[in-house]
């Protein structure tokens, strides 16, 4: 039978939430902007973004080719994330919310990021942080695993029912050595610890939010003045992995 959460319905759902959610739709329009920033850093061609889900990103990025790997209406392409269907030396971009710790065989994703990049082009994504507060959310309060003693595979479940949310930790900073000798010509440039509240102020996909939107940007400015915490409370990191121009 399938999970609930691997059919495309609920994902359109998902969709339909988050417009209707003001707090949590300035949380993806802001983590969306991350991503246009740092795509005008990237040198010339295509803008991917792998498992687009509900989001919005080609509001913000009318130029992105957005992609899941359930079929959804308003995607422009269905597939894995561990088989891309593009030329080598292609891709300027791609770009992940919360995706990556869904994708069953992470390394193969990588081998075919290597492959589609052209030099200087990057993977951006944003994904679940490892601290001390974020392991107690993720453990106590999600409904997905949170395992940071995990391999490199996500064993069991559907597209969005499986998943580890450690797996961004273990493999760019527990398993980092490893990963430079299975990837020499990708380098993890930065990780960005940050969103403490935010999220969980905006009550998610599932739950409702904790203030009125009008308090967004009080929240932000209170996430700015905590962020020499951001290592202890961080829920959220982003992570940069750029393809070496050499």
């Amino acid at each position: 039978m399938i999970n609930e959460l691997d059919k495309p319905e609920t994902t359109i759902r998902h969709k339909d939430i988050i417009q209707q959610k003001p707090f949590l739709y300035k949380v993806y329009t802001r983590w969306y902007a991350g991503f246009a920033e740092a795509a005008a850093a990237l040198p010339e061609g295509r803008l991917l973004e792998i498992g687009s889900g509900g989001g919005f990103l080609k509001e913000v990025m009318p130029q992105v080719y957005t992609s899941d790997i359930l079929p959804l209406p308003y995607c422009d392409g269905c597939f894995s994330a561990e088989s891309i269907p593009f030329e080598d030396n292609s891709t300027a971009g791609i770009f992940m919310l919360n995706v990556f710790h869904h994708i069953p065989d992470p390394a193969a994703f990588l081998k075919e990021a290597e492959r589609v990049l052209v030099p200087g082009g990057a993977i951006i994504m944003i994904e679940p942080a490892h601290t001390p507060f974020s392991s107690f959310i993720y453990k106590n309060f999600h409904h997905e695993p949170f395992d940071p003693k995990g391999d490199w595979f996500v064993k069991s479940g559907g597209p969005l029912s499986g998943s580890n949310q450690a797996l961004p930790w273990i493999i760019f900073s527990r398993d980092r050595s490893l990963f430079e000798q299975r990837f020499p010509q990708l380098e993890v440039v930065s990780v960005k610890l940050h969103s403490p509240l935010r999220y969980i102020i905006s009550g998610g996909l599932s739950k409702p939010a904790l203030l009125p939107s009008f308090m967004y940007g009080a929240v932000t400015f209170s996430e700015k003045l905590m962020s020499p915490l951001n290592p202890l409370f961080a829920l959220f990191q982003t992570i940069k992995i750029q393809k070496k121009e050499h």
